[in-house]
């Protein structure tokens, strides 16, 4: 009988069974291992856990894929090759202790633990002399930016979650490529999947343009998958190292000015602040590329430009890790009067439930702002599943009618007040790169106040009765999307 060249041997033919079950075994052991060890939240651990086990294989590869933080690692690397320090040097201005907070803004005196929370656990000086101008997303916030492109004369830092290639992004790279043809310093970063939510995406059109840019961490994950780990969120531009801008807007056709724009909060940032903006891109772009900024060009002396004490806050999985979530759980604890929230999503940890609710027992007015009608379904959902634990101590929920508001804010007692690109769910809170900016100052907390009063004149109150009325499946739903809120 002749041999055929695929014969399987008998023996294998009957072990390769045995050989798949103990291979499977086996990823399901090391992925739990891993996450057992590494894994800082039970919660998470515990998820983690049970996915490699319930899902087999596929539990394991998407742990290894989403569930793993490469961050640190290569962060120290390239670390331990950094000879020279900070990149930012010393303010020109002394930095605002918690001790002499009441001389210079003595309506925010109650408010220094929360100051010298910060100085512990955000690693940056609290500085005076900044002003900070509000934006909003559908009148002047990109004219606002391009007009200080167009102005630059020595170098141009931008970061952006989303760059898309549309209307708004080829008017950026319009501008962008003019500095850069008058001889400006142009650097762009953009997050790798935030780069492909437009095909194809800007990256081509910068780089045709002279503008030097980059993808922060680029991804092997499918196209458009909105949840990979690890991502930079963050809202940056800085021109000429003298002018700032950040907040929640990305770049893309949905925040241009005008009727239909969607909803949202960008800032103007002038002062010793703009400093901080810079360093925190210099940080991100030398982890990317590996080219260090520094010099006049990047980081000119600052001088004061208003009154608004501040301090930016990087937040990340790895060195920054939990340092906003900190802030806000020191700020609700501070709160004596009111605390006001607008986040586009709502998926809270069970500390930050629980301080909201202490602060609405106190007797504080805890009023949170979330969009009527999200654009993502699946965290809407897990939302309405958990609103009943926030409710029921008292705080209040008002839902703003369409069209979407992205807007992230927050303001405690009329004084202290939080700007930035980060939302309240674990994604910003524990997996992506972000940067808030807290402010002490009464007048732009009143003017942010002025804000949300307008926001709210276009909101209905959900209230707990509401919430129980829903029915059955939809309870159902919404407690099943609770479940993927560690994923979310």
């Amino acid at each position: 009988m002749a041999l055929h060249l695929f014969d399987i041997p008998a023996w294998l033919h009957s072990a390769w069974p045995h050989m798949v079950a103990a291979l499977t075994v086996l990823i399901s052991v090391l992925a739990s291992a891993h996450a057992v060890l590494h894994k800082r939240d039970v919660r998470a651990a515990v998820a983690w856990v049970g996915l490699a086990w319930l899902v087999p294989v596929l539990g394991g590869v998407l742990y290894v894929l989403l569930g793993i933080n490469r961050i640190r690692r290569r962060a120290r690397s390239l670390m331990l090759k950094e000879e020279h320090g900070r990149f930012l040097p010393a303010p020109e201005v002394a930095p605002m202790k918690a001790e002499a907070l009441s001389q210079p803004h003595p309506e925010a005196a109650p408010l220094a633990p929360l100051v010298r929370l910060g100085d512990a656990v955000v690693g940056v000086p609290l500085l005076p002399g900044n002003r900070i101008t509000v934006l909003e997303s559908r009148r002047d916030a990109y004219p606002a930016m391009l007009e200080a492109i167009d102005a630059a004369r020595v170098s141009i830092s931008l970061c952006s979650y989303i760059f898309d290639n549309d209307l708004a992004g080829r008017r950026f790279v319009e501008a962008l490529g003019a500095a850069v043809q008058r001889g400006v310093e142009v650097r762009v970063l953009v997050d790798a999947v935030g780069s492909r939510y437009t095909w194809p995406p800007i990256l081509g059109r910068l780089r045709r343009a002279g503008v030097r840019a980059a993808r922060f961490l680029p991804s092997l994950m499918p196209y458009r998958l909105p949840f990979a780990n690890l991502r930079n969120h963050r809202k940056l531009l800085v021109v000429d190292g003298r002018v700032g801008f950040t907040g929640g807007m990305n770049i893309r056709k949905h925040f241009w000015p005008g009727e239909h724009a969607a909803v949202d909060l960008h800032f103007r940032v002038d002062g010793p602040l703009v400093g901080q903006l810079q360093e925190t891109f210099a940080e991100d772009w030398a982890f990317t590329t590996r080219e260090r900024l520094s010099g006049e060009a990047w980081f000119p002396p600052l001088s004061a430009a208003g009154g608004v004490l501040a301090r930016g806050i990087a937040d990340g999985p790895d060195e920054d890790f939990e340092t906003l979530r900190t802030v806000l759980l020191g700020a609700l604890a501070t709160a004596r009067t009111s605390v006001r929230i607008i986040t586009p999503y709502f998926l809270p940890d069970t500390a930050l439930i629980t301080a909201l609710s202490v602060a609405a027992l106190r007797g504080i007015q805890v009023d949170i702002l979330l969009p009527e009608k999200g654009n993502l379904p699946v965290v809407q959902w897990a939302t309405y599943a958990q609103l009943w634990q926030v409710l029921r101590p008292g705080c209040r929920i008002f839902l703003t009618a369409p069209p979407f508001d992205h807007t992230k804010l927050m303001v405690v007692d009329g004084v202290w007040s939080l700007i930035g690109s980060a939302n309240w769910d674990p994604r910003s809170l524990r997996l992506n790169f972000e940067f808030n900016v807290e402010c002490y100052d009464a007048a732009l907390a009143s003017e942010l106040e002025g804000v949300i009063a307008a926001r709210l004149r276009n909101a209905r109150p959900l209230t707990m009765a509401q919430v129980d009325a829903r029915s059955l499946p939809a309870r159902l739903r919404d407690g099943l999307a609770r479940l993927l809120s560690p994923y979310l």
